[in-house]
């Protein structure tokens, strides 16, 4: 008799191995220096030196964790990062927990496993420690809730997990509000199967309010103290409150949003994803009462809560990011959530073709490709941890314009050295992700300023500007070439030259440096209430 394969006979093995194994690979990539810090990540760290309720951009809870980590670590590049290793490793703890305990599929959690661990997005998610990490970790939590109450509703368990998880995600993005929108459809769905727990929604409705409440509380404080900038960015960026108001249809952005979403799961994935989501949408399609329509799929009870579960947490949120792509710009990771259900959903279509080839003795070709595409998300994987490795050209590199602040750095330090008073030298630029760099990257990692020439407000104008270092000298970063006229105006001298950065030997991004002389006090204020 054949032995079935090793991860059927012992799936948790293989899962410890690829959470082990993939946890591991990025502490590496953190801890031997791979890639500098994005400037978002820098600008998060630059907010643990202020500590507050909440912030211009994002609640406070990235800021925290990076608090935590760096006092261990130190102010360094794997103090910042290493919540998003922990992070990761949690979520797939969480994927696979939840789909081979609770869901009782096993072998759908290796499959969940590999297809998060070779998509774009899941692998960023492990290595940049932005908003999207420990939102990942809440989220598949209060999925992971969702499904553990409907099949055991007596238990206080899941109502609590659930509150905790909506807490601490609205603290780390205001996504997780979209998180009671999944809820509620999904009960709406049990109801209509005939599968709604008695009780289930009274305490469902409970612990989302409860956990929303906490999670908001500190957010509104700040917000109510500052003049609630924080909401009028969201909405600003959301294309529902701007200063010079979008069409309310355009095509021009769709185009790009969907390539976006193709590239952040890999084209093989996305396909699958896709087929995955549509069988799992056909529950909806058909009451309890003619699911003989679909007996294959419905005489398991437990696999039609997957399928309600998964097609609520995927398809609206997905869907609404699709829509609203035609009226203003969506940034490719505003949908990231709903790639949790979409993984699962990529994964289950995975399985299911392997399991048709068994049954049947069929279709070997679709097994010999799926081994392909498993390759493909494999050679993904190594390229991206690798990528330091690939003889790519600068203009052919995406990753070359996060590269070469570390070399930036001693630049920096030469160019202060050779001021007549280097200890009276302030550092600034005109955008928060270079300002926030500056913060980490500088010699000394000083306070920074962000100089406001006319653009949109940031964390960095609710701060103390450098007006009260009238006379010193400072040194001023920026991306592109050119200077603006307010810059020469508000020094007695300046001097601009270009610098090319290296990273690790190879071509980093290249930066215009401007060395000023004699601030004169006078600090630039243009806004005109841009959020």
């Amino acid at each position: 008799m054949q032995k079935s394969p090793v991860w059927e006979r012992r799936p948790w093995l293989c899962a410890a191995a690829i959470i082990s194994f993939t946890t591991l690979v990025r502490f590496w990539f953190i801890a031997s220096g791979q890639l500098d810090l994005v400037q978002d990540e820098a600008q998060y760290w630059d907010w643990t030196r202020r500590l507050q309720l909440s912030y211009y951009s994002k609640g406070p809870l990235i800021a925290w964790l990076i608090s935590i980590w760096t006092g261990v670590f130190g102010d360094t590049e794997l103090g910042v990062r290493f919540a998003a290793v922990l992070n990761s490793c949690l979520a797939q703890i969480l994927l696979y927990a939840g789909t081979a305990r609770l869901m009782r599929r096993p072998v759908l959690g290796l499959w969940t496993l590999v297809v998060a661990n070779t998509t774009p997005l899941f692998i960023a998610s492990g290595i940049l420690m932005t908003t999207d990490s420990p939102l990942l970790v809440c989220w598949t939590g209060a999925l992971m809730c969702l499904y553990w109450m409907s099949v055991s509703s007596r238990s206080p368990w899941p109502y609590v997990l659930l509150a905790l998880s909506m807490a601490a995600g609205v603290l780390a993005k205001y996504m997780m509000l979209a998180m009671p929108a999944v809820a509620l459809l999904y009960a709406l769905g049990l109801r209509r199967q005939r599968l709604l727990p008695e009780g289930m929604v009274p305490r469902l409705l409970a612990a989302v309010c409860a956990g929303t409440a906490v999670g908001m509380l500190p957010i509104l404080i700040w917000n109510f103290q500052n003049d609630f900038v924080g909401f009028r960015h969201v909405a600003g960026l959301a294309g529902v409150a701007s200063a010079s108001p979008e069409p309310l249809i355009r095509f021009d952005r769709f185009p790009e949003y969907i390539a976006s979403q193709v590239g952040i799961i890999s084209p093989w994935w996305f396909v699958f994803m896709l087929v995955g989501a549509w069988r799992a949408l056909r529950v909806w399609r058909t009451p309890r009462a003619g699911r003989d329509m679909y007996s294959g799929l419905r005489n398991d009870m437990n696999e039609v809560r997957q399928s309600l579960l998964l097609s609520a947490a995927f398809w609206p949120l997905w869907l609404f990011f699709i829509i609203w792509s035609f009226h203003t710009r969506i940034y490719p990771n505003w949908s990231a959530m709903s790639y949790v259900a979409g993984i699962m959903l990529c994964a289950s279509a995975l399985e299911r073709s392997g399991q048709a080839v068994r049954e049947t003795g069929r279709h070997l070709s679709r097994l010999r490709m799926r081994r392909i595409w498993v390759a493909m998300g494999v050679l993904v994987f190594v390229l991206l941890y690798g990528q330091n490795w690939l003889p790519l050209p600068p203009a052919y590199n995406p990753a070359v314009r996060l590269k070469g602040w570390s070399d930036l750095s001693g630049k920096l330090e030469e160019l202060q050295n050779s001021l007549p008073r280097p200890d009276k030298v302030f550092y600034f630029s005109k955008s928060y992700d270079i300002t926030a760099a500056l913060a980490f990257y500088a010699p000394g990692q000083p306070f920074t300023y962000c100089a406001d020439f006319g653009r949109r407000m940031s964390q960095y104008d609710l701060w103390p500007t450098p007006e009260d270092k009238k006379g010193w000298d400072a040194i001023y970063v920026q991306k592109d070439n050119g200077i603006k006229p307010q810059l020469k105006s508000m020094f007695e001298s300046y001097r601009v030259l270009r610098y090319r950065t290296t990273h690790k030997g190879a071509p980093g991004r290249e930066f215009t440096i401007v060395v000023l002389r004699g601030f004169k006090g006078t600090w630039p204020r243009e806004q005109q209430e841009r959020y």
